[in-house]
Parts: C-alpha cells; sequence; structure tokens
C-alpha cells in the first residue's frame, strides 16, 4: 500500500491536484452520468463524459498558474453569488420596516424606514439629497 502512495506522490508531482473547480466539473459529470441512467439521453452521457475528462485534466495538468487562475476566477463568482442571495435574503426579512432606494447618482442602496412620509435621503456615500416616499 505504501509502495502505490508513493508511486502517486511522485506522478502527482508538479501538476496541479484538485481544486473547488475541478470538484464542481467532477460532481457535474457525476450527476449528468446518474441522468443519462434515468433519462436514457446521449446528450446526458455526453456532456457528463466531456465533464469527466476537462474535471481530470485539470487535476493532471502541469500548467499550475492558468489552472490557478481559473479556480481564483471560479471562487470570486461564487462569492458574488453568495453575497448576492445573502443580500437579498436580508432585504426581504427587512422590507415590513424599511425601504431601499438607489441613490441617482452613485446607485448606492440607502436604507429608510417606512412610514415617514415624504423625506429627504443623503446618500452615505456620495452626499447627494434626493426626496422619496417612505
Amino acid at each position: 500500500m505504501n509502495g502505490f502512495r508513493e508511486r502517486m506522490t511522485r506522478f502527482m508531482y508538479g501538476r496541479y491536484g484538485s481544486d473547488q473547480l475541478s470538484r464542481v466539473y467532477l460532481g457535474a459529470a457525476l450527476a449528468c452520468l446518474v441522468l443519462d441512467l434515468f433519462t436514457r439521453l446521449q446528450i446526458f452521457y455526453l456532456a457528463g463524459i466531456v465533464l469527466l475528462i476537462y474535471g481530470m485534466y485539470r487535476s493532471f495538468s502541469r500548467n499550475i498558474s492558468k489552472m490557478s487562475a481559473q479556480n481564483q476566477k471560479y471562487l470570486t463568482w461564487r462569492y458574488q453569488r453568495t453575497v448576492k442571495y445573502s443580500n437579498a435574503k436580508k432585504h426581504w426579512a427587512q422590507r415590513k420596516e424599511y425601504r431601499f432606494y438607489k441613490c441617482p447618482g452613485c446607485q448606492q442602496k440607502v436604507r429608510v424606514p417606512r412610514g415617514r412620509g415624504k423625506i429627504a435621503i443623503t446618500c452615505p456615500k456620495c452626499s447627494i439629497e434626493f426626496i422619496k416616499k417612505s
């Protein structure tokens, strides 16, 4: 067993290895292949095989800087989606107590309490004042 581990360690030396994006590709490949079992559509089988091959290619690649840049781009995209979802969830939870407006100057979101009538809102970012109904 130690001989196999040692050979694999030597083989993977200088290669990129597994990262979050490779795991996403391999998970999508598995999902496509499972869908193929139930639907018997060739498109799922082909997509699964292509995703599996590309996920393995990423893991065994020696171009570490390119694969790392792709992974970083994916992580940035995933973080932005997470933040957007979190903000939407907060807005939904606060919708009865507050109204949200965008500043006409800088597009910054400004939160104001409901039920105050027409009020002058000052943007905290660019200090532009605008009037809205709360």
